[in-house]
């Protein structure tokens, strides 16, 4: 056998071992796999704890995804053929939580009447019928109350037969040893309870109000009623007139002996149509994308909303271009002197967060003190936030004063990209500088910047932050029901009506606008693209 083949010895060599070979070569797990080691025992216990509060709250769907998401994410970064998707996961994760499934819910949301008076399950909404009718039970004694908290949570303790029991909102009374009594009955210290003094109560008015809207179920059962207080040192149990009958389904007043059964709307109403504020959500079909349609209360209002909209976001992407395009031409002339300062200076606007500017401007059109009015119109009354057609105007030009400077710039280096031998060679056959612009600037800007223009566009369709920051939506439309106003574009009037800010809320009335403005602004956006398309080819 020769030296250079494999398995020779080597002259003066020691024979080593298969096996001890090996040993010598394995050096044990680099640091790169201990750091991916400890990241994953962070991932895996986060899950588990996440797995865990979903099975103790009864999410099978959550639970079952999460489930599927912690051991995909195992095989994942400890297989060696996955290498792609090390990098793609965590995206496809955070894609398919804060993307996907937010689309879908708000499908779901869309097809349900979910909201005000029916945010739960049919339980849930009779829990909340007993207690809205709840009544001071004739037979109930006067406990002597102490007010217990727990960091935020509030809690009643009462002492019944020489026990001491507490309860919470979400928790029914129960005993609690150890707890101390003074002479008159009053609880004094409960393990694992703060004890809130007598005084506290009397000169923390938001605690007091907490105190006496607080009701503390006696037991499991709803019906057994819930412990009150008035005053905050004494407490009685307080009992419901309705009886929920579980086999039939149904809830009867013991006053009057009307009886409420539930209807295919998620109501529980009585023979002669009486119906209980407590309800429930359940499926509704297309009721809420017709009702935005038919419906007086809305149709009218949406209808205003809608079409200011679309001129908003049309006249903000036309009036920012055309000024962004104006003064790039301007200041890309170089017998203009200190360019690069003045346009340092023209793109100023764009370098502040537009909530604070919308903030900013709001002052300065105040009608009373607004420096618009006291500077420049010489102290007239003009009120430029009360009056629909000039709140408008506001803000369209705050919009404008905002915009602008993104096309300035992208203006300023497509001007920069344009051949200038095809300006030389127009200006050579006689063009003028409208002709050279409307022929030939103009078309190439487009199109560099016509998918920009799109983009910009679906932008300010859902530019929330100018209207509400500025306007907040208003002034009202005179004798509408509904929370809209005049200077309102869809997504606000969204956000008004889904009750976020007070109010009546309707999350599947909300929700079907939401998918009604995703289909127009999707197909907006494909028919402007198949414009540009055609500039390309011209």
């Amino acid at each position: 056998m020769s030296v250079g083949q494999p398995g020779a010895e080597r002259p003066g060599s020691t024979p080593v071992a298969p096996r001890e070979s090996a040993a010598r070569d394995w050096r044990g797990p680099g640091w790169g796999f201990l750091v991916k080691l400890l990241l994953m025992m962070v991932v895996n216990a986060v899950g588990g704890a996440a797995v865990l509060s979903a099975y103790h709250a009864r999410s099978w769907v959550v639970l079952g995804v999460l489930v599927v998401l912690l051991a995909a994410a195992d095989w994942i970064y400890f297989a060696r053929r996955t290498r792609p998707l090390k990098y793609l996961y965590p995206g496809l994760v955070f894609l398919a939580v804060f993307q996907v499934f937010t689309l879908l819910y708000t499908g779901y949301v869309a097809f349900t009447n979910y909201g005000t008076g029916h945010l739960g399950s049919m339980q849930q909404a009779v829990d909340a019928a007993l207690i809205q009718d709840e009544r001071r039970a004739d037979d109930s004694p006067t406990y002597p109350l102490a007010v217990v908290r727990d960091g935020d949570v509030l809690g009643f303790a009462v002492s019944q037969d020489g026990e001491v029991r507490v309860g919470t909102a979400d928790d029914p009374l129960s005993p609690v040893p150890g707890a101390a009594l003074d002479d008159r009955g009053v609880p004094t210290h409960v393990p694992g309870w703060e004890v809130v003094p007598r005084a506290t109560l009397f000169t923390d008015a938001d605690l007091q109000q907490r105190v006496v809207s607080l009701r503390v179920p006696v037991s499991d059962d709803a019906e057994d009623g819930s412990l009150r207080t008035r005053e905050g040192a004494t407490a009685a149990v307080y009992t419901s007139d309705l009886v929920w009958d579980a086999a039939a389904r149904t809830l009867t007043d013991t006053a009057t002996g009307a009886v409420y059964a539930p209807d295919d709307r998620g109501n529980f109403v009585s023979a002669d149509g009486d119906r209980l504020a407590a309800g429930w959500y359940v499926n509704v079909g297309f009721d809420n994308f017709v009702r935005a349609f038919t419906d007086r209360a809305y149709a009218g209002p949406l209808l205003q909303v809608g079409v200011w909209t679309f001129a908003f976001a049309i006249l903000t992407v036309l009036t920012s271009f055309g000024l962004g395009l104006l003064f790039a031409m301007i200041y890309n002339d170089p017998r203009v002197r200190g360019r690069k300062v003045l346009r340092t200076v023209f793109i100023l606007p764009y370098a502040f967060p537009a909530f604070m500017s919308a903030l900013l401007w709001r002052g300065m059109l105040n009608a009373e003190f607004g420096v618009v009015n006291e500077w420049f119109l010489l102290g007239a009354d003009v009120n430029w936030l009360g009056d629909p057609w000039l709140a408008k105007l506001a803000i369209l030009w705050v919009n404008l004063w905002l915009s602008y400077p993104y096309w300035f710039l992208v203006t300023t280096g497509a001007l920069q990209a344009v051949p200038s031998e095809t300006l030389e060679a127009a200006r050579v056959d006689g063009a003028g500088r409208w002709r050279q612009f409307r022929s030939i600037t103009l078309p190439l800007l487009l199109v560099s910047t016509a998918p920009l223009a799109i983009a910009s566009f679906a932008f300010n369709f859902n530019n929330f932050t100018i209207i509400f920051m500025l306007t907040g939506g208003g002034p009202a439309f005179r004798g509408a029901s509904v929370p809209m106003g005049s200077t309102d574009i869809l997504i606000s009037a969204i956000y008004q009506i889904s009750g976020v800010s007070g109010g009546r809320a309707d999350y599947g009335l909300a929700s079907a606008l939401s998918i009604v403005v995703f289909v127009v602004i999707g197909v907006v956006s494909a028919l402007a693209f198949r414009q540009t398309r055609k500039l390309e080819e011209m």
